[in-house]
């Protein structure tokens, strides 16, 4: 009887943990913000669509430099809606209106670019998202050819996936993906209102959601992300919250509602995790990125020891 108890109550701390909600850090203002991005070092990059700009910060929103403007010369964008950096801060900037690519280093000097209007191979109509896997590989959300493309880093075609559907590996207004480490790739299905992930060269795995605003539904969601340790965070732009599931989807947590207090949203449509584990959220029409922190993480960054009073060890400590 013992036995059953402590893995009862075992059971349901550990479920409690795991569905915890993040915790309100901080937030500034930065004005139409579509895509977020954070790097290794905490530079966080922000696509302001309505300003046809770049800007980045520190990770605690102190603002550190941006470029652009409105045009379709290299450097200028007409309404860049995703950013996404790799490892030694080269920055991918999908140019939505332009349809193209452009790249840059971390301060934003134009290295190259390539994409035009069309259903061809390396051509886009209203790309929407974009993400580089670790390998290097960038990923394109080639929302209205309802399709994935991936090229090398500097722009040659490798491959692409998907057609216009609801079945497995089709899409209905692809609008974003994240690329987990190991390789395998997230795409936000915006308008079937679900999750897809496939291998890095497009084969099916899984999908998860459906329309609605219960744990693991959607309602049109944007923004995907994945963290260091496999957790995928999605911007449920409609539900105006934040969800987050296991790699195969199973539901985790949530936070968020409606309305322009810390911790609130309206309309999210970017999410990024950093390494270190806090999720910066493109809060789009409050014009603010916030950001998000777990009650361990606050803990371990302000020197206590970080372990969580619902953890198995308390629990055990029932029965000493």
């Amino acid at each position: 009887m013992k036995k059953f108890i402590f893995i009862f109550i075992a059971a349901f701390f550990l479920a409690g943990a795991a569905g915890a909600a993040y915790i309100y850090a901080g937030q500034w203002p930065t004005s139409s913000p579509y895509g977020v991005a954070v790097t290794p070092n905490g530079k966080v990059y922000v696509a302001e669509f309505g300003n046809s700009r770049i800007q980045y910060f520190t990770a605690t929103g102190s603002f550190l430099g941006k470029w652009g403007s409105y045009g379709s010369g290299d450097g200028q964008f007409r309404y860049p809606l995703a950013v996404a950096v790799t490892p030694s801060g080269k920055v991918y900037v999908i140019d939505y209106l332009n349809y193209r690519v452009q790249y840059f280093t971390a301060t934003g000097s134009f290295l190259g670019k390539w994409g035009s209007y069309g259903s061809g191979d390396g051509e886009f109509k209203e790309t929407f998202g974009g993400a580089v896997a670790p390998s290097g590989k960038v990923y394109v959300a080639d929302t209205n050819n309802y399709r994935i493309q991936y090229f090398t880093a500097t722009g040659s075609f490798l491959g692409k996936w998907g057609s216009w559907g609801s079945g497995d590996g089709q899409f209905h207004s692809a609008e974003n993906v994240a690329v987990t480490p190991n390789g395998n790739v997230y795409v936000a299905d915006t308008w079937n209102n679900r999750i897809q992930y496939f291998t890095s060269s497009g084969s099916f795995l899984g999908k998860w959601g459906s329309y609605g605003s219960g744990d693991g539904q959607f309602m049109y969601p944007v923004g995907v992300a994945v963290g260091a340790n496999g957790t995928v965070f999605v911007a449920d732009t409609w539900n105006n919250r934040i969800q987050y599931f296991t790699s195969s989807g199973s539901f985790l947590g949530k936070w968020g509602s409606n309305g322009s207090g810390p911790g609130q949203f309206r309309v999210p449509m970017g999410v990024a995790v950093a390494c270190c584990g806090t999720v910066f959220v493109a809060d789009t029409s409050n014009n603010r990125i916030q950001y998000f922190k777990r009650s361990r993480q606050i803990k371990m960054e302000s020197g206590e020891s970080g372990v969580e009073p619902t953890s198995l060890g308390r629990v055990k400590a029932l029965f000493n």
